[in-house]
């Protein structure tokens, strides 16, 4: 008889007979021990505003000082970017995102090899679900996922029956990348910053980048050191208080209104720069502290002007938030965001970028979220992280949707995991094999488009060349990773330039890529590794 297994808390920390004792942060993330946090990268607040020098409404008489103390930086104008880093090994490949061999995601894999992936024989692509009548392979987002994949549950329960699923497309990579570590170089967001004509990619009006802790890349994989700028290093974002102090417009806004703020702090600084020209500092380098007393005294006026009355806090926005007295409005729910445990810290650090990253604060994040090691039990637990992850990807889509602008989304993970073909029958493991080990051969990554008002277009005259470009490479029958595929099949750094490429691609500048990426490692041949044409002619505000 088979052994009835105790039920555990899906969160609590995972204890694997075959690992180590975790003793670095990211073990303790990946196994759980430790909640994930998120980072972001910088990039243009032109999605509010149509003129750059709108968000510079100071007085005429203090535009001379302007350049000189760098207020007001309008960014690079860039479509936003937000990555997923599902620290542990989460699977992506099969029972959430379709792969198949070199035909596409509907050249079905073998039995067996969807089995590894954690699909029982009748639940592959290729069949029809009993209950449903629909096909297994779902495209309601595009980019094919499986019709019971949790993280296309996830997505889909953020998007409130919106239908902005329709303009919405992704693409999938097949590629192995090691297990259980923080080694694997998966973070694309210091490329990202310069992803674009010159160098110049996704900058930000307030922030370059920041980051969950405090290393080079912000979250738990590192960054492909060819890409390392120690000007990028990240500043830490992962909870609505962060974002409130990232933008502090002090108590006076509160008192007054934000053109009498703005007004009393102009005032301020006229004050005090005809008091320096009287003032002799004693100091050899008389000059920069009096620029520096008169340029603190610009930005605070600055800051005021410009976000004095915009609702900055997350957790206040209607449109993420659900708030007193007006249920229904937000994407999160008030119990969802503030009282529901773990969802809870997920959300709100989820929240927290997507307010940055899509109002054009901030051009690019990351969102770190840790326990994604979830093998050697049951198959529920994985499928409720998984759900809940897809809950924050979604929440990203929605969000961008409401607010009106295009948005990149990326997911990765540090190696994968496979089935050994037994099944978990409980509710949440909703009849599929369970996690039974590590197996970085059946790894891949994917992204995900939003854009305002027409769905992205694949590349390709016909359905063929359109699903080879909708997934860039392949798996062999048995569901491991064609390693000759691509070069990024085999090589972490190799697939984060993949993703630079692509993200270049959507702005119509994948022609530069040689010339700032220059020794990628991508070969001649671009074209094959680029999913979509471009949806934006260089910047968001001039769409094509």
């Amino acid at each position: 008889m088979a052994k009835k297994r105790n039920a555990r808390n899906w969160d609590a920390p995972q204890y694997h007979a075959d690992h180590p004792r975790p003793v670095t942060r990211r073990q303790f993330v990946s196994q759980g021990f430790m909640t994930g946090a998120a980072y972001t990268s910088g990039a243009g607040v032109m999605s509010l505003f149509s003129n750059p020098r709108d968000a510079m409404a100071l007085s005429p008489d203090l535009d001379a000082m302007v350049n000189t103390c760098q207020v007001g930086g309008a960014g690079a104008n860039k479509i936003p970017f937000i990555c997923f880093d599902l620290a542990g090994g989460a699977n992506i490949a099969g029972s959430n995102v379709l792969v198949g061999k070199e035909g596409g995601q509907t050249d079905f894999l073998s039995t067996s090899g969807y089995e590894k992936m954690g699909l029982p024989g009748d639940m592959i692509p290729g069949l029809i679900d009993p209950d449903s009548q629909l096909p297994y392979e779902n495209f309601d987002l595009g980019l094919g996922f499986h019709l019971d994949s949790a993280f296309r549950r996830g997505i889909l329960g953020s998007l409130k029956d919106s239908g902005n699923e329709q303009f919405i497309n992704g693409a999938v990579i097949p590629a192995r990348s090691d297990n259980d570590t923080g080694n694997n170089p998966h973070n694309p967001m210091y490329g990202i910053a310069r992803a674009g004509l010159g160098g110049i990619g996704a900058d930000g009006e307030i922030l370059t980048l920041a980051g969950s802790e405090n290393t080079d890349s912000g979250g738990n994989s590192m960054l492909p050191q060819a890409l390392y700028d120690p000007e990028l290093r990240p500043t830490k974002v992962d909870r609505p208080a962060d974002v409130v102090n990232l933008i502090d417009t002090g108590d006076l806004v509160g008192i007054l209104s934000k053109d009498d703020a703005t007004a009393v702090m102009e005032s301020i600084y006229r004050l005090t720069d005809k008091k320096l020209d009287q003032v002799d500092t004693g100091i050899t380098r008389d000059a920069v502290v009096k620029e520096m007393v008169r340029c603190g005294y610009l930005k605070s006026a600055d800051i005021a002007e410009r976000f004095g009355d915009l609702i900055i806090d997350p957790s206040k926005d209607p449109l993420i938030v659900d708030q007193p007295g007006a249920p229904g409005t937000g994407i999160f729910t008030e119990d969802e965001f503030f009282n529901s445990g773990r969802d809870s810290r997920e959300f709100q650090k989820t929240a927290s970028i997507m307010k940055l990253v899509v109002n054009g604060f901030a051009g690019a994040g990351t969102v770190e979220m840790g326990g994604y090691d979830y093998h050697g039990g049951a198959r529920a637990e994985g499928e409720v992280k998984d759900e809940r992850a897809g809950r924050c990807m979604g929440a990203c889509l929605e969000y961008a949707a409401r607010i009106g602008v295009p948005l990149m989304m990326y997911v990765f993970s540090d190696g994968s995991l496979s089935s050994n073909g037994a099944i978990d029958n409980s509710e949440a493991g909703r009849g599929k094999g369970e996690w039974s080990s590590d197996n970085s051969s059946t790894a891949g990554s994917f992204f995900l488009v939003y854009n305002p008002g027409r769905k992205p277009t694949i590349i390709g005259a016909t359905p063929e060349i359109q699903a080879v470009h909708q997934q860039i490479g392949y798996m062999d029958a048995g569901g491991s990773v064609a390693r000759g595929a691509t070069p990024a099949a085999n090589n972490v750094n190799m697939l984060v330039n993949t993703v630079i490429l692509n993200y270049m691609a959507l702005h119509g500048e994948q022609g530069a890529f040689a010339n700032v990426f220059m020794n990628h490692g991508l070969g001649a041949d671009l074209d094959r590794l680029t999913a979509f044409t471009p949806i934006c002619n260089g910047t968001i505000l001039n769409p094509a």
